[in-house]
C-alpha cells in the first residue's frame, strides 16, 4: 500500500493513496493498525509532505553504485559507507531545492531508493533485516560538490536546508530487487540504473548500520546513487523515479 503524509488546510495527517484520492488514517498508521476514518480527499487538494517527518535520523550510504564511485574518483568501498544528513534539510514533493548561491553553485542531484524503518532495530541480522522495514520511498541526496571536495567530509556539502527531498509516499509492498531508478532534469535523463547494481543490498545495509547504532521507527536510510551526476541551476525541475513507487518532483530555486 502507498501511505502518504500531507497537509490539508494547514493540518498534517496521514492517508492511504487510492488512485487520485487519499483515504484518511486515524492518527499515525504505523502505530494505529492502519485504521481509517473512511473520509477521502483528492490528492490534488493536499500538499504532500516528507512521509516520515519527524524522524530522528537520516542516514545515507555513500558510493554504493560502482559506476558512481568511479565517476567521483573516490575509490570503491569494501563495506557500506555511512554518513548523515540533518533533519532540517528535509523537504517534500513539489517544494523547491534552494541553491545556496553565496556559498556554492556546484550543486548536483542524486536520485536514490530510501529505506523506511518500521520498528526499533539493533544488531539486526541480514536474514531478519526486511522484517524491520516499514516500506520504501524516494530521496534526492542533493550535494554541493565543491564544498564536498574542499571540506574532505560530507556533512556541510549535503546538509544545506532543502538538500533532502523525500517522497512522494511510502510503498509498503515494494520489492527492492531489480527496480529501475532514474533521475531526470527538465525531462532529460541524467541517471538511469537498476537497484540490482547496488554493491550492498538492503539487508546488508541494515545489518551494517544496526551493528553501530539503534534505529527507531521512522528513521530512513538512503541507499546510494548511480552514475550520471551533473549540476542543476535555478529554474530546473528535478524528477527522481523509482519503478514500483512513483516520482519525486522538485523545482530548483
Amino acid at each position: 500500500m502507498k501511505i502518504a503524509k500531507f497537509a490539508y488546510k494547514g493540518v498534517p495527517a496521514w492517508g492511504l493513496v487510492d488512485g487520485p484520492e487519499l483515504v484518511l488514517f486515524k492518527g499515525h498508521p504505523l502505530f494505529n493498525n492502519y485504521e481509517t476514518t473512511g473520509d477521502r480527499l483528492a490528492l490534488k487538494d493536499v500538499q504532500l509532505m516528507p512521509p516520515v517527518l519527524p524522524t530522528t535520523k537520516i542516514l545515507c550510504i555513500g558510493k554504493n553504485y560502482e559506476d558512481h564511485a568511479i565517476e567521483m574518483g573516490l575509490g570503491i568501498p569494501t563495506e557500506p559507507l555511512i554518513f548523515f544528513k540533518p533533519t532540517s534539510a528535509l523537504i517534500g514533493p513539489e517544494e523547491s531545492i534552494v541553491i545556496p548561491s553565496k556559498i556554492s553553485t556546484d550543486i548536483d542531484p542524486e536520485g536514490e531508493l530510501v529505506i523506511v524503518i518500521g520498528q526499533l532495530a539493533k544488531d539486526v541480522s541480514e536474514a531478519d533485516a526486511m522484517s524491520y522495514v516499514w516500506g520504501f520511498t524516494i530521496g534526492n541526496d542533493v550535494s554541493a560538490r565543491d564544498i564536498q571536495t574542499r571540506d574532505g567530509q560530507w556533512a556541510r556539502a549535503k546538509g544545506f536546508d532543502t538538500f533532502c527531498p523525500l517522497g512522494p509516499w511510502i510503498e509498503t509492498e515494494f520489492e527492492p530487487e531489480g527496480q529501475l531508478i532514474e533521475t531526470r532534469v527538465n525531462g532529460e535523463i541524467r541517471q538511469s540504473s537498476s537497484t540490482n547494481k547496488m554493491m550492498f543490498d538492503v539487508p546488508r545495509i541494515i545489518a551494517h548500520v544496526t551493528a553501530a547504532m539503534t534505529l527507531l521507527p521512522g528513521d530512513v536510510i538512503f541507499t546510494g546513487t548511480p552514475a550520471g551526476i551533473q549540476n542543476i541551476v535555478p529554474g530546473d525541475v528535478v524528477e527522481v523515479e523509482v519503478e514500483g513507487i512513483g516520482v519525486l518532483r522538485n523545482a530548483v530555486a
